[in-house]
């Protein structure tokens, strides 16, 4: 996603994120932000922290955290309790006393974070209890909460109390006056600094409220005072559970006899509601929060692609955003280069001084493949050729890019050299320093060109093609076939290890091989390069004990000399790896192993908070835990990890679009086990929808039956053979 370089935090895995468009929350899981921390928790908004120290104590005393949530995205519960303690007066209260709630809600309109507070007394008497609130902020840039860049040059403004409003605010080097106005009702008893103090009397077995309102403001001007309001509370929550529910509605949805996939796959469905971010009037899918709440090139990409199935308008709507924003000119700073589809946008105050180059940063070699082929995949899945036509030429700059510029290597493979002083090393989606490697450990050397990244480039020319002869224009679609035809030659020749009988991870500078096993294979699998006499060999090292760790296919194999279980790129496990693999399994007709994969993945899955699938985990085997080793700084919820497992089930059961020609295609579908019996409903094809249901037929195959359709489709169920590689 993005530099993976400096100090990173800490910890972000206990983390309880809420998300509306632009605003996210990250707390502890009693609902605070610890002070001083450099773990991602607080408040934000444009790559900015408004708060970085929300804490509350009861006399003096922490709360005891019970219990939270975060199902609807945007509203999470707390249930907190008080330790024991003596009241000002020197009365002794026990612990359990009180029972204090917290729903938190984004209203991302008024851009507000409301939090209620309810605090019961279960007690036959009744007590006076003092409640402290502490809040603060430094108003930093995510890059430097990360350790990516020093301080910034801000001018902080004196925390002070305006109109009963605590008032945190500073004029940032860029000329942009951010602030976090603190809303309290009722008035706090006292209020000094940072801090407001109430005095509560909460009589037996009744109970008391406390509104607090975090308002952010961003403005070029000054901000006016802040006027006392109150907030509607009930209707925010009332509203985001409205909006879960008509996202969800307008989906289409799984639905199975096996409970944990249910619940992993509307968990799945909810993260991408979470992540959906707008720029310009597009929608798009953040890649992952903290750390990545912004719009990425290859993410946004990729998840678009795996729910194509499910929902196709924000993947249109990503690629008209990432057209408008595709590289124009030469700039070294940004590795910008005419034709070519960025990597990650950012907003915040680094950004708007330039002291970062992701204004936007155009450091990825494989967005811009990536780019064509959901254009071409979107176009199966609606059946128009409308949006090839409208943004043509941006697609035929593209294909430019990869032919001219992207030949960093003068080989005729797309690879990739940083110029930028502040670029990415690595620019595949294994993008860490240290990610791409030779067997002996020492680092590959630029230009790199990535195994998969030819797969990419190979299904990208023939999805084109294919659009090229739909619209009348068969020279420009022999042009691009005939050219994949020969890359894929080429490919299989020079990228094979005939000694270690798998494909490289890379060849390097003067064409040598990066002779190290790995997932990345996998993913050419689903491009179809990978010769078919091959295909079974890179199937079964795949799931060798060293690949495999029964949670799912791990980056790099645990025999390398640069091996480690919880390095980023070195060993761990990736969902939405997993899933493109998978989807290659299914494309060479290895349905039982693509199976495996799904089962493993989705094996994991409750033993993340709310069947949550991180971005990332520990490549420990399953044999060494029984659960699933947390990766401590993984972005959840992340976009591509969110649409693993719907991907993996599109794969699983066969289902392939072919909208142009009013068809759907089912093709040898498959259930993984635990599954006996599936409904997948809503499929739009074209401007027709579907029913689904499949039932278990044998160990592994289904049978599949049309429930319910609308509209002009044949559904062709083909039970027999998936297609194979082109």
């Amino acid at each position: 996603m993005s530099s993976k370089c400096g100090t990173q935090p800490h910890n972000v895995a206990r983390a309880v994120v809420i998300k509306e468009e632009d605003i996210f929350f990250l707390s502890e899981r009693d609902g605070s932000v610890p002070a001083g921390n450099q773990d991602g928790f607080g408040l934000y908004y444009h790559d900015c922290r408004y708060l970085d120290r929300y804490e509350v104590q009861i006399a003096g005393t922490p709360s005891n955290a019970l219990a939270s949530t975060a199902d609807q995205g945007s509203v999470a519960q707390f249930e907190l309790t008080n330790e024991s303690f003596h009241t000002p007066a020197g009365k002794s209260v026990s612990e359990q006393t009180f029972g204090i709630s917290l729903q938190r809600m984004i209203d991302s309109k008024q851009l507000t974070v409301h939090d209620e507070w309810t605090v019961n007394n279960y007690d036959i008497a009744e007590h006076r209890l003092p409640l402290t609130f502490r809040f603060d902020s430094g108003f930093e840039d995510v890059f430097e909460i990360r350790g990516l860049h020093p301080k910034k040059v801000g001018k902080p403004n004196k925390p002070h109390w305006e109109n009963n409003v605590l008032v945190l605010s500073e004029q940032g080097a860029d000329g942009v006056n951010r602030r976090l106005e603190v809303h309290l009702d009722p008035k706090p008893d006292k209020t000094s600094d940072c801090c407001a103090e109430f005095t509560l009397d909460v009589k037996a077995h009744s109970c008391t409220r406390i509104v607090i309102s975090l308002r952010v403001v961003e403005s070029k001007e000054k901000p006016a005072a802040p006027s006392r309001k109150t907030s509607d509370t009930a209707g925010v929550a009332s509203a985001s559970a409205k909006q879960g529910q008509d996202w969800l509605s307008g989906h289409a949805r799984i639905q199975s006899d096996y409970a944990i996939l249910n619940r992993t796959m509307h968990r799945c469905l909810l993260d991408l509601l979470v992540l959906r971010g707008t720029l310009d009037n597009c929608h798009y899918f953040a890649a992952g929060l903290p750390w990545y709440g912004t719009l990425f090139g290859r993410d946004s990409i990729i998840a678009a692609l795996e729910t194509l199935a499910y929902e196709s308008s924000i993947a249109e709507q990503t690629i008209r955003l990432l057209a408008k924003y595709q590289g124009s000119k030469n700039d070294d700073w940004r590795d910008e280069q005419p034709g070519k589809i960025l990597h990650e946008l950012r907003r915040g105050e680094l950004a708007n001084l330039n002291e970062i180059p992701q204004t936007p940063y155009y450091g990825s070699v494989d967005s811009t493949p990536l780019f064509l082929i959901l254009v071409g995949e979107h176009a199966k899945w609606t059946g128009s050729l409308k949006l090839f036509n409208e943004l043509r030429s941006n697609v035929e700059r593209a294909l430019h890019w990869i032919d001219t510029y992207g030949d960093e290597g003068g080989n005729g493979y797309l690879s990739y050299a940083s110029k930028s002083s502040k670029g990415l090393g690595n620019q595949g989606w294994k993008d860490s320093g240290n990610a791409i490697m030779n067997a002996d450990g020492s680092l590959a050397t630029p230009p790199i060109a990535l195994v998969e990244v030819q797969g990419y480039v190979y299904r990208a020319k023939l999805l084109i093609a294919d659009l090229y002869a739909r619209s009348g224009d068969s020279a420009n679609a022999s042009r691009l076939r005939k050219q994949a035809e020969d890359f894929k030659v080429r490919f299989n020749h020079d990228f094979w290890l005939e000694d270690k009988h798998f494909y490289a991870l890379a060849l390097q500078r003067d064409n040598r091989p990066a002779a190290v096993i790995s997932s990345n294979p996998g993913q050419a699998l689903w491009s179809g390069i990978i010769d078919q006499s091959r295909a079974a060999a890179v199937v079964h090292r795949l799931l060798a004990d060293d690949m495999f760790s029964g949670w799912g296919i791990r980056t790099l194999s645990t025999k390398e000399r640069r091996a480690n279980p919880v390095g980023y790129h070195l060993g761990t496990v990736w969902p939405h790896d997993n899933a493109i693999i998978a989807a290659g399994f299914c494309r060479y007709g290895f349905d039982d192993e693509a199976a495996k994969v799904l089962e493993g993945v989705v094996a994991a899955a409750p033993h993340f908070h709310n069947h949550r699938l991180p971005e990332v985990f520990a490549g420990y085997s399953r044999q060494r835990f029984a659960v699933p080793v947390r990766y401590p700084v993984a972005c959840h919820p992340q976009a591509w990890a969110a649409g693993s497992v719907p991907f993996m089930l599109t794969s699983l059961l066969g289902i392939v679009p072919d909208a142009l020609n009013n068809r759907l295609r089912i093709v040898r579908p498959v259930l993984p086990a635990n599954v006996d019996d599936l409904d997948f409903s809503n499929i739009k094809v074209g401007n027709a929808s579907v029913d689904l249901r499949f039932h278990r037929k044998g160990d592994c195959t289904a049978e599949a039956e049309v429930i319910h359709q609308t509209g002009n489709l044949d559904v062709q169920v083909e039970p027999e053979a998936r297609p194979k590689a082109a």
